[in-house]
């Protein structure tokens, strides 16, 4: 793919970013480039998994749109508003009167297509999987984006959070469809990829942020990035190898400004019998030790003892387990008023910080540094660090 900057521009410092307690990006140079070598229609699709091996899905359409097979041969036609059941069957996915071995259903004069209970932009595609069906909606990268960002951020954000949001949406998204995608789609529709919630999440705020940062993504060495984010760090974002695995260059810990967020700081109470169901096999549940933490305090092991032994569970497992916000926690038994030698806690109180995994963007972080002025483009040069903003060249 080749490419050529058309101009490149070091971001400079001004004077009142050295204010005390103001964040402090000074040092940081942050490149802009500009790839004309795409044509202006250009453009790159996704596939999305909507529904996953379920029994049926329901489909239908705003107008009139084509049925076609695996092959592109047209089927038929479905009439617009209408509502159709699609299922697994021995020929493959049957709907209505249609069999083959992959539907796809195409609306007509910029429609939309329903696909289980939303509408969404693009097109649907029907696949047999395991005992079920697939329904995977094939949509251009900018109309996705712009309902993943309504479906990250709330849509009345600052605009310049809402534009640092779609970047980092726009680069995780073709991270994961270079790198994780498999044979069926490249992503889901839940937090398991990003949230994306068809036209339901779409505003025109989203969508303006999407244009004004159209095809714009970060990059390390010439490669976009796994821009991963999160809501809220709890004050200072993890390295990624403390949190998963293998360190990033563009994945380090920075100081947050989250503390504004409603989930900057929480409490959970969760009786004995709570945690007793929660965590089985050791009996009843008498103190929780984080074992081992990473440099900003998560758990990363927890140690704990019951009445009839005692285990070690991963800090993200147990995060899990107890429905937890963060893994950023520490525990404290509770009592009952005459407690003595060998007393079994009566409930755990849970001190908590931030939301999520505390890696690469906190979304509330950025929204304060917003409202204090900043742009995206420094908002994401303060929690990727080493990265360039580039603009796509769409194959």
């Amino acid at each position: 793919m080749s490419s050529i900057p058309c101009q490149v521009r070091a971001t400079q410092p001004q004077k009142r970013w050295l204010r005390p307690g103001k964040p402090k990006f000074w040092w940081f140079t942050f490149l802009f480039w500009l790839l004309v070598t795409t044509p202006a229609n250009a453009a790159v699709f996704l596939r999305v998994a909507i529904e996953t091996g379920a029994k049926q899905v329901q489909i239908g359409t705003s107008t009139a749109a084509t049925v076609e097979d695996s092959r592109g041969n047209t089927l038929g036609e479905i009439e617009g508003m209408t509502s159709l059941a699609a299922i697994k069957d021995r020929s493959g996915i049957s709907l209505q009167r249609w069999r083959s071995g992959q539907l796809r259903i195409d609306p007509q004069a910029n429609g939309y297509v329903y696909i289980g209970d939303r509408w969404y932009r693009g097109e649907a595609i029907l696949v047999p999987t395991g005992n079920g069906v697939t329904a995977i909606n094939y949509v251009e990268l900018e109309d996705y984006l712009a309902s993943v960002v309504g479906g990250e951020v709330p849509t009345n954000w600052p605009v310049e959070a809402l534009k640092a949001q779609a970047v980092a949406a726009r680069s995780y998204a073709l991270y994961k469809r270079r790198h994780q995608s498999n044979a069926l789609y490249d992503l889901e529709d839940t937090t398991a990829s990003q949230v994306y919630k068809g036209l339901e999440s779409e505003t025109n705020t989203t969508r303006h942020a999407v244009t004004a940062t159209e095809g714009q993504v970060l990059t390390y060495n010439h490669r976009i990035i796994e821009a991963v984010f999160h809501s809220s760090s709890g004050g200072h974002t993890e390295n990624v190898e403390d949190v998963w695995s293998s360190p990033r260059p563009y994945l380090v810990g920075v100081q947050d400004f989250d503390r504004g967020a409603p989930v900057f700081q929480w409490t959970e109470v969760l009786s004995q019998s709570d945690i007793n169901r929660k965590i089985s096999g050791i009996g009843q549940i008498l103190s929780m030790t984080p074992e081992a933490t990473t440099p900003q305090g998560r758990v990363s092991t927890m140690r704990i003892e019951g009445s009839q032994g005692s285990k070690v569970v991963d800090g993200d497992e147990l995060r899990r387990i107890l429905d937890l916000r963060s893994s950023l926690f520490t525990v404290v038994p509770q009592y009952g008023s005459s407690k003595s030698a060998g007393s079994v806690p009566v409930a755990f109180q849970i001190n908590g910080r931030g939301f999520g995994h505390g890696v690469g963007l906190s979304q509330w972080g950025s929204y304060f540094l917003a409202l204090q002025g900043y742009n995206y483009r420094q908002i994401l040069g303060h929690y990727y660090r080493n990265t360039t903003l580039a603009r796509i060249q769409p194959r």
